[in-house]
């Protein structure tokens, strides 16, 4: 049984040995995103493998018309795949889970960052000035955190973070009744009203998209502090960078951005970035960017080759699939 990966990496290298072996594959690797130039590699492939790539409407045809009728994401959003267009031709899709503790933890981080100004502090230790001047910081404890979505990762940052001494309150389409020990459930527009800092939790959908616009910034508290560990496009960068000039929001910690696609996980060193939100956002002193990195440590890794690997597997036995995307 023949599975092709694209946008394979060195770090991976290990669990993909142990998923060829454990489940009798054979497993073709290319460090290279999939195109409609090298979608013919895949030929004799039932099932694909890659990573947040975008896959459009030419690159699922193309991938067909060779033989594919399995992709699998090795990320947990898959908003980067036409999945209407692979529905209607015959292409079934699926995600990779991953420790939640993960995204939980570097949220955890960044949080505390934005209330301590790490990125002034940084910038100033590099420039030998050690005065105090503009780095005042905040506590966590006593303020009042807002959780927009309580999935897995949301769940496993309020058990996390609860210990900080901060008022918990979330939003989540629908309550998870085993979350109530730790946090107060609301509406979106108390959550905005009431917290200190927005931390965001919730896939990228039409619903989702721009969750985060000048009609919400308008109900925030002045001051705000907010993070985003899950989807760029829950943010409308404009309404942002107006809401950071105007004051509205205080901080802002982001792992992910609207617009970062070709840009994170690439060398762009030296390099003019064709994103000017970005570049914005970037030189705010309040506003600190990191790569799209959240997921990025060694149980990950294991997690997303193997839950992808063993997700092809399934899909080819013809068994139950829990990563498949219906």
């Amino acid at each position: 049984m023949k599975v092709f990966v694209y946008g394979y990496r060195p770090e991976e290298a290990a669990y993909f040995d142990a998923c060829a072996k454990a489940m009798e594959l054979d497993i073709e690797t290319c460090a290279q995103r999939p195109t409609l130039e090298n979608a013919q590699l895949c030929q004799g492939c039932e099932c694909i493998s890659v990573l947040s790539t975008p896959i459009d409407a030419a690159l699922l045809q193309k991938l067909q018309e060779v033989g594919v009728r399995f992709l699998s994401t090795r990320t947990i959003g898959y908003d980067h795949i036409d999945l209407e267009y692979a529905r209607n031709i015959g292409i079934h899709v699926g995600n990779a889970t991953y420790a939640s503790e993960s995204v939980a933890d570097y949220t955890i981080m960044l949080i505390l960052m934005a209330l301590r100004k790490m990125k002034l502090v940084l910038q100033s230790a590099v420039s030998q000035d050690y005065s105090f001047d503009a780095v005042l910081g905040s506590n966590l404890k006593g303020k009042t955190l807002g959780v927009i979505g309580t999935g897995a990762i949301g769940q496993t940052l309020i058990r996390h973070i609860a210990g900080f001494g901060c008022k918990i309150i979330a939003y989540n389409a629908h309550p998870k009744k085993e979350m109530e020990a730790y946090v107060t459930y609301v509406d979106l527009q108390t959550l905005y009203q009431n917290s200190d800092i927005i931390t965001l939790h919730v896939p990228l959908n039409e619903d989702t998209q721009h969750l985060i616009n000048a009609d919400a910034f308008s109900m925030m508290k002045e001051g705000v502090i907010l993070v985003n560990t899950a989807r760029g496009g829950l943010i409308d960068n404009k309404a942002l960078i107006d809401a950071i000039e105007a004051g509205t929001v205080g901080a802002a910690a982001l792992d992910v951005v609207e617009g970062e696609t070709g840009i994170y996980y690439n060398r762009r060193k030296g390099k003019i970035l064709k994103q000017r939100d970005m570049a914005v956002l970037n030189s705010f002193p309040n506003v600190l960017l990191t790569p799209h990195l959240a997921f990025l440590t060694d149980d990950s890794y294991r997690d997303m080759v193997t839950h992808s690997m063993r997700s092809c597997y399934l899909f080819m036995h013809g068994e139950e699939n829990p990563w498949l995307i219906q």
